[in-house]
């Protein structure tokens, strides 16, 4: 009887430790369920300030545009003001200039060039692209010709008219009052350049 007694304690005890594991594999299983919800849970929280940080990122990026934006509009509305300013100023003084330009071409004769006289002076252009050698043998032939002696350069200066030399001396001071002026507006004085006294001769 003894035996069937330790028999039955020892089914008991077996009994007894299974349900101990069961308890402890379920008592572990809820352990690990509140482990994984706790991880879950604070995966959540980290997703959720990741994601309100990078709202707020990209609205700080979104602001950051729509102000760059803001000024590039400003500048391009300043710039078009000062054009628009401008613009019945130049418009004005380009009229005065081409009607000026009107008069001297009047006064002076002045006609665009006829279609003949523009074939004929690109007529040796085109003749010196198609052939360079002629060009080098024209050189030539003009270097041993006589209008190039000084003789005849002389004559030719003698025979000029006096409404020539008028027109050319004209010409001449129109070019130096043009240098002149632009040499007053480079320096932004009437007063010539001052020589440099303190430096090495």
């Amino acid at each position: 009887m003894s035996a069937v007694a330790s028999r039955t304690v020892l089914r008991q005890s077996r009994f007894a430790v299974r349900r101990a594991g069961i308890r402890n594999a379920s008592s572990s299983t809820e352990t690990a369920k509140e482990k994984a919800g706790d991880v879950a849970s604070k995966a959540s929280g980290g997703l959720s300030r990741v994601s309100s940080s990078a709202g707020a990122a990209a609205s700080k990026v979104s602001a950051a545009a729509a102000n760059l934006t803001g000024q590039a509009q400003a500048q391009a509305g300043g710039i078009l003001g000062r054009v628009q300013t401008y613009l019945p100023r130049a418009t004005y003084y380009s009229r005065i200039a081409i009607e000026l330009g009107k008069l001297i071409a009047q006064q002076r004769a002045m006609a665009p060039p006829s279609v003949a006289t523009v074939q004929s002076y690109l007529q040796p252009v085109i003749n010196a692209a198609r052939n360079p050698l002629s060009l080098f043998n024209k050189a030539a032939d003009v270097a041993n010709s006589s209008a190039a002696q000084p003789a005849n350069v002389l004559n030719r200066v003698r025979s000029i008219s006096s409404a020539q030399w008028l027109s050319a001396s004209v010409v001449a001071a129109e070019v130096v009052g043009f240098f002149t002026v632009g040499e007053i507006i480079g320096r932004r004085k009437l007063v010539g350049y001052r020589p440099n006294t303190h430096g090495a001769h």
